[in-house]
């Protein structure tokens, strides 16, 4: 039997009194309280169901915020590489905070806030992955909070008479309550920083491009961000598809005199990758996510950083060099016999590119066609954006990095491998050795967890900023080291 008692902690939100617990000794460099599972809006059920998000009506009494909330993902996310968690029950918007002293300070200077987006396509994802938890940034000052929005069809499915890109106005809402609640919890609402990867790196970038998001952050940190940016057209496409598949009216009545279940399925169903269905979505991009509605998103993300929205936010920026090499790893020995510019232009390799870029990826090309053809997706759907959206960033404060520290498992720096050194959690045991193999390097994690600490509370990641001229990047590896244009070898697909 455990004699481990839970020391709790009450905090004050405008909503009402919150209950947290302390993991570790309170005062001691480790100790962190968690609050969980706070909900910042209504659950988005019933009338609300379909609507924009509505702030949580106060409450009386104190509020457990002991266990993590519900998840707007259902049931078991698949095939995954972060371990994600799915909450049953309805009240699926919600933020955990981790604090190191969850006091509002008297003198009104705060701790620097990072606000992390979880990924996972715009349809998958929790943000109660034990790889997020924020005891290592509190360890080094900094209050963490990660927060959960609906996902799918319910959060950006095109409806003729609901609110677009619902899930974009989470996210607001959510960092709207990180404004007004913060600094109770000791954080400092003018220093927050977001961060995400993956869909969630994509989701920073697309805040970091909208007028009406601009007064809630003031830096961004990008881990190979996917931007959606879907035309308005094809929102629309999908959504009286997916209706006339369902057989109802493209409405909010419509869809929702159906189950929760029923619209998940067809949705699955519609948004399946398939031989048939992957040439559109490496061209066209994600079918779900935030979509250009004239309302939130009035353009194309990069258009709006070519004209200078967000330039006064300094911007981190990367991705792994491999990010979807994976696709072919189980196949690799049966795609030896496979001739490169066959597969590269099966691909989408556009013809007037294929030489240069055989020739700038030289050393891959080397291993296989199964590793080229994963470079170029990766490079098509992760890192030739990046490239893009540094460009059209110009002057704006911005630094750019690559993480090449190749996995034991995979032979290569897979997507999702550079979290849990952002997370500094390389040393949990839930997880991590299917994606880093054994005993990965503490001190890359030290680097990249430290940068990211650093850029939290200064604005500065403590490498040289990129320019047009330089082109400096940062590449984690062992050991790290600065270059001169680290994204070279995607240059011949702009």
């Amino acid at each position: 039997m455990s004699n481990t008692t839970t020391t709790f902690v009450e905090v004050d939100t405008q909503a009402g009194r919150v209950r947290g617990a302390w993991r570790g000794e309170p005062g001691t460099p480790e100790a962190s309280a968690a609050f969980l599972g706070l909900p910042f809006a209504e659950a988005p059920v019933g009338e609300l169901r379909y609507a924009a998000p509505v702030p949580k009506a106060p409450w009386e009494g104190v509020r457990d915020a002991l266990e993590f909330g519900a998840s707007a993902q259902r049931g078991g996310p698949g095939v995954t590489l972060i371990p994600e968690p799915s909450g049953p029950g309805e009240s699926t918007l919600n933020v955990n905070v981790f604090t190191p002293s969850p006091t509002a300070p008297s003198d009104g200077a705060g701790m620097p806030v990072l606000v992390w987006i979880h990924g996972g396509g715009y349809f998958a994802g929790s943000p109660a992955s034990p790889w997020y938890d924020g005891k290592r940034f509190n360890r080094d000052g900094v209050v963490t909070v990660t927060i959960s929005y609906r996902l799918g069809f319910d959060g950006f499915g095109w409806i003729s008479d609901a609110p677009s890109n619902r899930g974009v106005r989470d996210w607001m809402l959510a960092l709207e309550w990180v404004q007004a609640n913060i600094a109770s919890f000791g954080g400092d609402p003018s220093r927050v920083t977001i961060a995400g990867q993956s869909a969630g790196g994509g989701a920073v970038q697309t805040l970091l491009g909208m007028e009406a998001a601009q007064h809630l952050f003031s830096g961004v940190y990008s881990i190979s961000g996917a931007t959606a940016d879907v035309k308005p057209e094809r929102a629309e496409k999908f959504g009286r598809e997916l209706a006339a598949t369902l057989g109802v009216e493209p409405t909010r009545a419509g869809f929702s005199s159906l189950s929760e279940d029923v619209v998940l399925e067809a949705q699955k169903k519609a948004t399946a990758m398939t031989p048939e269905s992957f040439p559109e979505m490496v061209k066209e991009g994600l079918g779900l996510g935030p979509a250009i509605d004239g309302e939130l998103i009035l353009r194309p993300t990069v258009d709006s950083f070519a004209m200078g929205i967000g330039a006064d936010k300094p911007l981190v920026i990367g991705a792994t060099d491999d990010e979807f090499s994976m696709i072919f790893f189980e196949n690799a020995k049966k795609m030896r016999w496979v001739p490169k510019r066959f597969m590269l232009r099966k691909l989408g390799m556009p013809k007037e590119a294929m030489k240069p870029y055989l020739e700038a990826n030289r050393d891959v090309a080397a291993r296989g066609t199964a590793r080229i053809g994963g470079r170029f997706l990766t490079d098509l759907m992760f890192r030739k954006s990046l490239l893009e959206t540094v460009g059209y960033r110009g002057d704006a404060p911005t630094w750019v990095y690559r993480f090449s520290w190749p996995s034991g498992v995979f032979g290569f720096a897979e997507h999702c491998i550079d979290v849990p050194f952002f997370f500094d959690c390389i040393d949990s045991p839930v997880a991590m050795e299917p994606l880093t193999g054994p005993n990965p390097p503490q001190s890359l994690a030290d680097e990249v967890h430290g940068a990211a600490v650093a850029f939290i509370a200064t604005g500065a990641p403590g490498w040289p900023v990129y320019t047009e001229a330089t082109k400096q990047t940062r590449v984690y590896d062992t050991p790290s080291r600065i270059v001169s244009d680290g994204y070279k070898s995607v240059r011949p697909l702009l």
